[in-house]
């Protein structure tokens, strides 16, 4: 694991925690996500949850912030609604951030140890899809 400290972006965290209070409604979506784009946006989303399998908050927002033109994110944080606080992402979600977002940090921990970590610290030992694809050259 990478020993460097990273300060928590406690507005992401807001921003999360305030889309999952005013947004998230019922079953079909109880998570929200906020990122950091590199050009200092806050994106957010919210999951759409379905038995057959619907997307992780952390997923919608990567889409959402394509469409808003980020496509450099810097740091992500997921809330849970019901004031469930941050809640680190699932095993798709991380091996996708890393895919996307190789430099990617995450806000993960609860309470007064909530920390942020590098995504390929979420993920030790990954399978990096870009390593395996042949050259376009």
């Amino acid at each position: 694991m990478t020993a460097q400290a990273h300060p928590v972006d406690h507005e992401l965290v807001q921003a999360a925690a305030e889309v999952a209070r005013t947004r998230c409604r019922g079953d079909n979506h109880t998570m929200a996500a906020a990122a950091r784009a590199r050009d200092g946006r806050i994106i957010t989303a919210v999951n759409a949850y379905h038995f057959t399998g619907g997307p992780c908050a952390e997923l919608v927002l990567i889409g959402t912030a394509a469409a808003q033109g980020a496509y450099e994110l810097d740091t992500i944080a997921a809330v849970g609604d019901r004031d469930r606080g941050v809640v680190p992402p699932c095993g798709r979600c991380r091996q996708v951030l890393l895919d996307y977002f190789p430099a990617l940090k995450v806000i993960v921990g609860r309470g007064d140890r909530v920390r942020t970590v590098l995504i390929a610290d979420l993920l030790p030992e990954s399978y990096v899809w870009a390593d395996h694809q042949l050259d376009a050259g």
